[in-house]
């Protein structure tokens, strides 16, 4: 028995699940009954509950794939801004530790980057990264949308920011970019 399985049965079940027709879940299920090893399968999974608010089986999906497959990058990259959007900045930095050895001009190397510099209140360095992160991510458009947004939120906080109290609207800032991504949106 394969541990993977095919990329027509990948290239079908995307198709399904780009169709919206509801029975998303129920596909991926079948095939990880048949594939239990497959990374790929455990990642869309997350994907799909994530979309459909299911939070927590989402994240154990994610978990899933990158303890499955610790060098799955976008994996692992979707599961850290997963927690960063729960909340759980720590645990975000965390999982994109490793992501931190991907080379210099890798987009997903930058988003982390971005995002880390957002932690911490570096808007401007968090914008530039960002921006950089788009300029190089060639294959994953959904994702270049998402950072574009936490882009033109951050800079509206940024600018919140300088008006107000930065030490007060600093945490709040944060917090309030943080609300506005329940949780990855980016299918495989």
């Amino acid at each position: 028995m394969n541990e993977l399985c095919s990329e027509e049965e990948i290239t079908q079940l995307l198709q399904a699940v780009q169709s919206d027709n509801g029975n998303d879940v129920a596909a991926i299920d079948t095939l990880l009954e048949e594939y239990p090893q497959d990374p790929r399968l455990h990642f869309l999974r997350g994907s799909v509950l994530a979309s459909g608010n299911r939070l927590v089986e989402a994240y154990e999906s994610m978990q899933q794939a990158v303890e499955i497959a610790p060098d799955f990058v976008i994996a692992r990259f979707q599961l850290g801004f997963f927690e960063l959007s729960s909340g759980n900045a720590q645990s975000a930095m965390g999982n994109w530790k490793p992501l931190e050895d991907l080379p210099e001009d890798h987009y997903i190397r930058r988003f982390v980057r971005g995002l880390v510099h957002m932690i911490h209140d570096e808007f401007d360095s968090a914008i530039t990264e960002l921006r950089q992160g788009i300029a190089l991510n060639q294959e994953n458009p959904p994702l270049n949308h998402d950072m574009q947004l936490i882009i033109d939120k951050t800079a509206d906080l940024a600018s919140s920011a300088e008006q107000g109290s930065k030490s007060e609207q600093a945490i709040s800032s944060t917090s309030a970019l943080l609300n506005q991504f329940p949780g990855p949106k980016t299918k495989h």
